[in-house]
C-alpha cells in the first residue's frame, strides 16, 4: 500500500530522497547533522566507507563512520556547507566544498570548526550516490 501523496516523509525517507546527485548527498549530510539523525546519515555511506575524523586519520567502515558522525551530532550544533566543485568520472565524484560548524563541547564551552572538504562518492547501481571517503579536512 502506498502512502498518500500529501504524507510528510520521515527524516530518514527525506534524506534518502536526496541522493540522486553528489551535491544532494552533501545537502543530506547537512540536514542529518543539523537534525541529529545518525541512522539516516549512515545510509549515505557505502559499507566500507572511510571518514577522516581528524586530518590524515581515517575511521573505517560503518562503525567508524557512526562514531565520527556521533561526535558531531553530540555537540548539538549547526553545520553549514557550500559545495564549490564536483568532478565526475567513471562512476566516481570528487566533491570539494567549504564548511563551518558551531556547537557545544562536552565541557559546555562553544566549539567552532571549519574546513575545506574533499569527498569521494560512488554512483550506486540504482543511480544514487554514497560516500566512499568523507574527508571534511580536505588537504589539511
Amino acid at each position: 500500500m502506498s502512502a498518500p501523496a500529501d504524507a510528510i516523509p520521515t527524516d530518514r525517507s527525506r534524506l534518502a530522497l536526496g541522493q540522486q546527485t553528489p551535491d544532494q548527498v552533501l545537502a543530506s549530510i547537512v540536514e542529518g547533522i543539523n537534525t541529529g539523525n545518525l541512522d539516516a546519515l549512515l545510509s549515505l555511506y557505502e559499507p566500507d566507507a572511510a571518514f577522516a575524523a581528524q586530518p590524515g586519520i581515517l575511521a573505517r567502515g560503518l562503525p567508524g563512520v557512526r562514531e565520527s558522525l556521533a561526535g558531531f551530532i553530540a555537540m548539538n550544533g549547526t553545520l553549514d556547507l557550500k559545495v564549490t566543485r564536483v568532478l565526475e568520472a567513471g562512476g566516481l565524484a570528487l566533491v570539494a566544498g567549504v564548511w563551518s560548524f558551531e556547537g557545544t563541547g562536552p565541557d559546555g564551552n562553544p566549539v567552532t570548526l571549519s574546513g575545506h572538504n574533499a569527498d569521494v562518492l560512488r554512483c550506486q547501481p540504482d543511480g544514487s550516490w554514497r560516500f566512499v571517503i568523507d574527508n571534511p579536512w580536505g588537504t589539511d
